[in-house]
């Protein structure tokens, strides 16, 4: 039985077998990062289901562990559409372009959490200096930008602000490693830790949001610009934007917590840009 609870990432790699459309063609070959979906092979199948019967061919679902690793595939053709967050989108900005971007709780937009023990007396960020703390990923936003850049704002940088710092490859991750004490904060996806908080709530309840950032663009679906104009990848562009028109579409997305997919401006991640720009070297 599917459930909501499949839609929060636990990590690893999994290929799903596509399912059969028209003869003759390739597999479309579609790329996730373990931060939206788990290894739930229900969970991979309504959603590579949804894509296939929309697309009318069969739909390869690919996992990665990193942003760093769908970039790669995205950028030397391994994979023909990805979705992935705003930061690795505005890093290859040149050579990437939109199919989409999700709408949660009634608009394209997230924020990130800043995240303590639930006993924790922390109050803000300057109040974690000294302590180890949890990234997801060195190229997310929510999991790393928006607080490399909250330090870069005041001269300082997580290698000397924290006592120590890991990448957990998982916003679940994360949310993990504070409720355990294995870190004392950690910097978590929004829209993760409220879905976690409807699904899992003794993970959530055991930590507590001390900050959130500003509305920034929601995690896009991404293809290269050199490929825009390719009949599949119009297609998927159609079918991702179609998903709130079909029973299997529907399905996926009330799985993922989403209300739909519309088209997006690339202006939408100009927040996301700012903070890149906050680093040093930005």
């Amino acid at each position: 039985m599917l459930t909501r609870r499949s839609a929060i990432l636990a990590g690893g790699a999994f290929c799903a077998a596509p399912m059969v459309h028209a003869q003759g063609d390739a597999p479309f070959r579609f790329a996730l990062t373990p931060v939206f979906l788990d290894n739930d092979a229900a969970v991979i199948s309504a959603l590579r289901t949804a894509l296939g019967e929309a697309m009318g061919r069969e739909i390869e679902l690919v996992q990665r562990r990193t942003y760093q690793e769908i970039s790669g595939a995205l950028l030397d053709g391994s994979v023909d559409a990805a979705w992935t967050c705003g930061y690795p989108y505005l890093q290859h900005r040149d050579q990437l372009s939109l199919l989409g971007v999700p709408v949660w709780r009634g608009a394209p937009l997230y924020q990130s959490y800043l995240i303590v023990a639930a006993d924790d007396a922390a109050t803000s960020l300057a109040d974690l200096r000294g302590g180890a703390h949890a990234f997801s990923d060195p190229d997310s936003n929510s999991g790393y930008l928006v607080t490399a850049s909250d330090l870069a704002r005041i001269g300082a940088t997580p290698e000397e602000f924290f006592s120590r710092s890991i990448f957990t490859y998982g916003h679940r991750n994360v949310v993990r490693a504070v409720a355990g004490g294995l870190t004392r904060s950690g910097s978590v996806d929004g829209y993760v830790w409220e879905v976690l908080n409807s699904v899992e709530p003794g993970l959530t309840a055991r930590t507590r949001v001390i900050s959130r950032s500003e509305d920034l663009g929601f995690p896009p679906f991404v293809a290269r610009n050199d490929r825009m104009e390719e009949a599949g990848i119009m297609s998927c562009r159609t079918a991702l934007q179609g998903l709130d028109k079909a029973d299997e579409g529907k399905e996926v997305l009330r799985l993922l917590f989403l209300d739909a997919v519309v088209p997006a401006d690339p202006a939408l991640f100009d927040g996301i840009a700012a903070r890149m720009a906050a680093l040093p070297g930005g």
